[in-house]
């Protein structure tokens, strides 16, 4: 469904205020102190602003260079999702081989797929290392960069989707920054944004940065204008030689209507050609917009205990509210609840879901450091987080309103319904407890050889309920352990192999709803497991690696009595590769490409689905771009990328599928120094040749769902740097 939030709660709210308020007394006592006679802090050179890291802090291995890793991770920074026109999380797919799309419509939160698996939204994603619920929209303009660990996860996070983890690094206080920006971010749409940052005293032990947005959305798609804002604070103070405050708190505020997807007619995929993408079938006189509102914040204390032992504490915290509202076009003649109707004609429900909330709060203890074993080097580190999750959804509306469309029309979003707002279907509210132990050790043998073990053990207490209390609440309690070992071969210089294997699970209930007979069921934990084969490289101004891996998981499905059950497995096994380096000076390439073997396993309720692929799981992806600064030109750079995606099933018995596509983006940036500013104008035009295909097919609510790609987009901005 669509989650949303009033947007009478506009402002930051109180917990806003207050921290930035006792941020900004600490600054002011620690800058008092800083300049004190006799107790200033020694001079800390600060470099200047860029990519934080050159390496994925999620991986859980500190300053382990990427080529000398025994998995693969991706850092997308700041920098490289603005020149690529990066506005949303799900624009990274253009990226990345490994990335796709997985029920990505505009108006809502973004649901991404890495390795052929969904990432589970409420667990799967981290800011700044601690678990954050990604059920909401989260702006990327306070960001640094955003990460992406490819793989089975249970070695960094204890309940996970197998495909892998998405961190975002929050942008922390640099020395004299001014930046402002101007951009047009697709049809109407208008952003202004500001990002303000400085140290302060003597000994610049205080640093402050401010980044604040707003866009007025007017997308190209019909009735689908909107607005966000963000306000983010980044503030960090040096105690002392060894002793590092960090906090950070940001607000967010979305309000715009969601672009429900298409479906198949019948037994058939209408064409896309046929289908205008600007089609909103959400659209009413009376429709609301989804509205979501987010609050999250860190406090983080990081301290020397000697030369080679650091000790870093973390709390975080996060506040969601949203009003989930939509005009659903779902099912045929209220018969067929997966697809419309072969002629077109679909059935239209009046969905809303007023005033959700979703709570989550974690801290973390991290100890790392290095000892000597004989000739052995341990890198160790001992975490212990404890997380707690709670979600609390009233009763909703569901309802029937009408048929939508006319017969052989399905783009025909003009036909107008009566409201039914009536609170008629109850939701499953959640609360859950996470203690997690992890331990883990990387062992360097030799010059060559290096070794790698970490296992993560966690307790989760769950509790759900009806909202209308018309179910007695279910309850369960359970632990796990994921291990993970790895070994690594450096054949030559800043070149290594490396095979590695692990564990990962996840923990579920069964959905509220008439698909099944055993709503708010608990399931047994479904554990993954993974190995890794690969090889990687960095040179000066080349990178490079490729790989092989394989994942198995539990797959779920219905019983004869329609009860969700573990059945049989999924297992995805694919091939991997992705260079990235500059020729002459000039050109900049980067590549990647995946080829995925998926299918399902061993069902023994469901036999005629074993051998056959999961839906919505591109079989093939290259993703490529190349960037040429010219000559004749100082400052100028003209770039492109090719983004193609091989066919998706559209059906679990693989009877309908999508055709592969290919999307090409084309764009041009110019840096100038005017006075004492340095200003950096960027063109982009999204789908270069106005593509139209179906973009995927995901199959979710139990509903199938085609998204067609947009059309032709040009995007234009202006960034002044002072």
């Amino acid at each position: 469904m669509h989650k949303t939030t009033n947007p009478r709660r506009h402002p930051s709210g109180t917990a806003l205020t207050l921290l930035a308020s006792a941020a900004l007394a600490m600054a002011n006592n620690a800058l008092a102190q800083a300049t004190t006679p006799g107790e200033s802090l020694p001079t800390v050179t600060v470099t200047a602003p860029g990519p934080r890291v050159n390496q994925a802090s999620i991986t859980g291995f500190g300053d382990t260079p990427a080529w000398q890793l025994p998995m693969q991770a991706q850092t997308i920074s700041s920098t490289a999702l603005k020149n690529s026109g990066v506005q949303r999380l799900s624009d990274i797919t253009s990226l990345d081989a490994s990335i796709s799309d997985s029920y990505n419509a505009q108006g809502y939160w973004d649901f991404l797929s890495v390795r052929g698996f969904t990432l589970d939204n409420a667990y799967n994603y981290r800011r700044e290392g601690l678990p954050i619920n990604a059920e909401t929209s989260i702006p990327l303009d306070n960001k640094e960069a955003v990460e992406v660990l490819k793989g089975t996860s249970g070695m960094q996070a204890g309940v996970s989707a197998p495909g892998g983890l998405v961190n975002f690094l929050v942008k922390r206080p640099v020395p004299k920054l001014r930046s402002a920006t101007l951009a047009f971010t697709g049809g109407r749409s208008v952003l202004t944004s500001v990002d303000l940052s400085d140290r302060f005293g003597d000994t610049q032990a205080i640093g402050l940065r401010i980044n604040a947005a707003h866009e007025r959305l007017h997308p190209k798609a019909d009735h689908a204008q909107g607005e966000r804002q963000l306000l983010a604070l980044a503030a960090d103070l040096r105690v002392q030689p060894g002793t590092l405050l960090e906090f950070e708190i940001e607000h967010s505020h979305r309000s715009q209507p969601s672009v429900t997807g298409f479906s198949i007619t019948g037994d058939t995929i209408p064409s896309a050609k046929a289908i205008d993408p600007n089609t909103n079938l959400n659209h009413q006189p009376w429709s609301l917009p989804v509205v979501m509102d987010a609050t999250t914040g860190t406090l983080r204390w990081k301290q020397a205990l000697s030369t080679d032992w650091t000790l870093v504490s973390t709390l975080g915290s996060q506040r969601l509210r949203t009003d989930d509202r939509t005009v659903f076009a779902f099912g045929c003649d209220n018969t067929l609840f997966d697809r419309f109707c072969s002629d077109g004609r679909y059935d239209a429900y009046d969905f809303r879901s007023e005033g959700e909330v979703r709570v989550t709060h974690a801290a973390d203890l991290t100890l790392q450091g290095h000892l000597m074993t004989g000739s052995v080097k341990h890198d160790l580190r001992a975490g212990l987080q404890r997380s707690v999750h709670r979600s609390s959804l009233g009763t909703s509306a569901y309802n029937q309103i009408g048929t939508g469309a006319t017969a052989g029309n399905i783009h025909d979003g003009s036909i107008l319904f009566n409201p039914d707002p009536s609170l008629t279907y109850p939701q499953g509210s959640r609360h859950s407890r996470n203690t997690e132990l992890s331990l883990s050790d990387q062992l360097s043998l030799s010059p060559a050889w290096n070794a790698w073990l970490g296992v993560r053990h966690t307790r989760l207490h769950r509790n759900t309920e009806l909202s209308d209390n018309s179910q007695a609440p279910n309850s369960i309690d359970q632990s796990f352990t994921t291990p993970w070992a790895a070994v690594g071969y450096a054949f030559a210089d800043r070149h290594q192999a490396y095979v590695s294997w692990g564990e990962g699970v996840e923990s579920k209930d069964v959905p509220y709803g008439f698909v099944y007979s055993n709503p708010g069921a608990a399931l047994p934990a479904q554990k993954s497991r993974q190995i890794e084969v690969g090889l990687k490289g960095q040179e000066a101004a080349h990178s490079w690696g490729v790989n092989w891996f394989q994942t198995t998981r539990p797959q779920t499905g219905l019983d004869s009595a329609s009860k969700l059950i573990l059945d049989g497995q999924a297992r995805h096994r694919g091939v991997e590769g992705q260079v990235q380096t500059v020729l002459m000076n000039a050109w900049t390439l980067d590549a990647s490409a995946m080829v995925i073997d998926a299918e399902r396993r061993h069902s023994s309720n469901n036999s005629a689905l074993n051998g056959k692929e999961p839906v919505n799981v591109p079989n093939h992806t290259v993703k490529l771009s190349a960037a040429y600064k010219v000559p004749a030109l100082t400052g100028l750079t003209v770039h492109g990328s090719l983004v193609h995606e091989g066919r998706r099933m559209v059906l679990e018995d693989n009877s309908l599928r999508i055709p592969s596509w290919t999307r090409f983006d084309a764009g041009v940036r110019f840096t100038q120094a005017v006075q004492q500013a340095s200003l950096t104008w960027r063109l982009g035009v999204y789908n270069l040749f106005d593509t139209r295909v179906w973009r995927e097919a995901p199959l979710q609510f139990s509903h199938v769902y085609l998204f067609p790609m947009a059309k032709r987009t040009v995007t234009a901005s202006l960034q002044a740097d002072f």
